[in-house]
């Protein structure tokens, strides 16, 4: 095994990645959910409640991980991404607003993009990288990444491994995201906005990971896992992630990293795949709508 190789020889390598939105996904759908304080009090958990109570356990497990924050919610609580930092973890860039970049008019996803940088800029915080809101990269998100000099993306889905996407701009480096190693899914829930249906248990939660994981450590992949602290920072979720994290401990092949540290180790790999962004010339005889 090269000591270039992206993994480091390890069998798969884990990145415990936190989006902390707090209120920004649903202000996004309506700013008028500013005036429901029970949706509004479930967002601010996240930061208020989840985030130390993450914090701390990472300590105690002694494993850093990268938390991907808006700009809206890193201004609104000035002193988050210094505390996150100041605990040694990553703070990335997680657009402004948190609108999706795919719905947003023309310039308006740069604006956002740039807002959300000066805000961290403003607070001292070194960005080495993305995630669009959502997961809804536009075809200009990936050049936006590289003109402002990040190192990163993660937000597209073209591999379990990280690679480097190519197109007019330099490449940039992709660690790819999946819906099955996403928290969302397992435990949002809110009756308006309509949010998620089912509430799924931990328990479940933490045997579907194990099983992406032991499949990641037979293939040597990146397990890249997107939690909330809304979500996951709830009391028996900690414990199912408390349980994941020691068994990834204990298969002795596991290694975790921060984000911007297996970015760096993949651009360094000269075996790192590389791909351009998805892009069809479509039919409209075919497909008219």
């Amino acid at each position: 095994m090269s000591e270039s190789d992206w993994t480091r020889g390890a069998a798969a390598v884990a990145t415990l990645t936190f989006d902390v939105d707090a209120e920004t996904p649903i202000l996004a759908e309506g700013r008028h959910y500013a005036d429901h304080p029970m949706v509004m009090s479930h967002q601010s958990y996240g930061p208020d409640v989840g985030v130390p109570r993450i914090l701390d356990l990472l300590d105690e497990m002694a494993v850093a991980a990268t938390f991907f924050v808006p700009g809206w919610v890193a201004e609104q609580r000035p002193g988050l991404a210094r505390s996150i930092v100041d605990r040694g973890h990553e703070v990335a860039h997680h657009s402004y607003s948190h609108r999706a970049p795919t719905s947003l008019p023309p310039g308006a996803e740069r604006a956002d993009f740039v807002r959300a940088l000066d805000v961290f800029a403003a607070q001292g915080i070194d960005i080495a990288g993305h995630r669009a809101a959502m997961w809804s990269a536009s075809h200009e998100t990936i050049g936006l990444v590289a003109e402002y000099g990040l190192a990163y993306d993660s937000s597209l889905m073209g591999d379990d491994r990280p690679y480097l996407v190519e197109g007019t701009h330099p490449p940039v480096v992709e660690l790819p995201v999946h819906w099955s190693l996403d928290d969302w899914e397992q435990y949002a829930y809110l009756p308006e906005p309509r949010i998620g249906s089912v509430i799924e248990s931990p328990i479940k939660v933490e045997q579907m990971w194990r099983a992406e994981l032991d499949g990641m450590r037979h293939y040597g992949c990146l397990f890249n896992v997107c939690m909330h602290p809304f979500l996951t920072g709830r009391p028996g979720r900690m414990m199912a992630l408390r349980n994941l994290i020691s068994y990834a401990k204990e298969c002795g092949d596991v290694t975790f990293a921060r984000c911007r540290d297996v970015a760096a180790r993949a651009r360094e790999d000269v075996g790192t795949a590389r791909r351009a962004l998805p892009s069809y010339d479509v039919d409209p005889a075919v497909y008219p709508n």
